[in-house]
């Protein structure tokens, strides 16, 4: 029986939920379409060589470690509670989010968990296991499923889930009492993909493009005209990253300054610049960089 995939090709994953959005935008940023209605699960990906499939992010995790995935997209959590043997090749910084530990206050003694027999529920058994042990708690593991903040104080005593901005613990009246680890989006590979020259090739391909987009979204273009006396203190304002370009002025009048700068220091760029005799500043939006 013939495959539907070629063995030369690399299987990649992207996670579906709430990560995804954020992950195909950074992919149409880096030129790469996919096709797909909101029901299909096989895609179609623009990029050469590459066969894509849609899976839980949780479900790409132990794909990549089983091999039977050679790269994908996925939270650092769900790496560390799978304990998977990958390769991470890029964090995107995209969904960031904390693993806490949370619990209501009226469980709470002094801000910390009592000394008897605890109930704490998780979708993070692993971490949560291990969790329990470091802290020399008595306390026993609570399987959840979804929904876990719901679990105090009638099922649970303490819970361990990730949150974004806390907003969700405190509208069921949690305090977060640790901090166990903190996760983003993250790209993956196996290791068997990566002991493969021509999937290896293809797959550091990939993060070249896709950083060279993550590093666009920290700078923007600079452009400046100044004259002769003034380049140097002009050239000084500028953090770029290496050396501006620089050129002459059709008239010899002057020069014109180019250089990508860090969309963080803009505030203080501008006025420093003016303060420093440049004009004609232009600022545009670069959509990818490659140091």
């Amino acid at each position: 029986m013939t495959p539907l995939v070629s063995d030369s090709s690399v299987r990649f994953a992207i996670p579906k939920g709430r990560m995804q959005e954020g992950v195909l935008q950074l992919l149409r940023e880096a030129g790469i379409s996919i096709s797909a209605s909101s029901r299909n699960y096989r895609p179609t990906i623009s990029l050469d060589g590459f066969e894509l499939k849609v899976l839980k992010p949780r479900a790409i995790v132990e794909m990549l470690d089983s091999g039977s995935r050679d790269c994908g997209f996925a939270g650092a959590d769900w790496v560390a509670e799978e304990g998977a043997d990958i390769v991470e090749l890029l964090d995107t910084g995209l969904d960031t989010v904390r693993l806490v530990a949370a619990a209501p206050e009226s469980v709470l003694e002094g801000n910390d968990l009592p000394a008897r027999p605890l109930i704490v529920a998780s979708e993070y058994s692993a971490l949560t296991e291990r969790w329990i042990r470091e802290r020399g708690l008595d306390a026993s593991l609570l399987r959840s499923y979804g929904a876990t903040e719901v679990l105090p104080p009638e099922d649970a005593d303490c819970i361990v889930d990730n949150t974004a901005t806390g907003s969700t613990l405190t509208a069921n009246n949690l305090t977060i009492i640790d901090e166990l680890m903190v996760s983003s989006t993250r790209l993956y590979a196996s290791q068997r993909a990566m002991e493969c020259p021509q999937k290896r090739e293809m797959i550091e391909q990939l993060v070249l493009i896709v950083r060279a987009v993550l590093e666009a979204r920290t700078r923007v273009m600079v452009e400046v005209n100044v004259s002769s006396e003034c380049l140097d203190a002009v050239i000084e304002t500028l953090p770029c990253m290496r050396e501006p370009t620089i050129s002459r002025l059709r008239s010899e009048s002057g020069f014109a300054i180019k250089a990508a700068v860090p969309r963080a220091e803009m505030a203080r760029v501008i006025p420093a610049i003016r303060r420093n005799g440049g004009t004609d500043i232009v600022v545009t939006t670069p959509e990818q960089i490659v140091p």
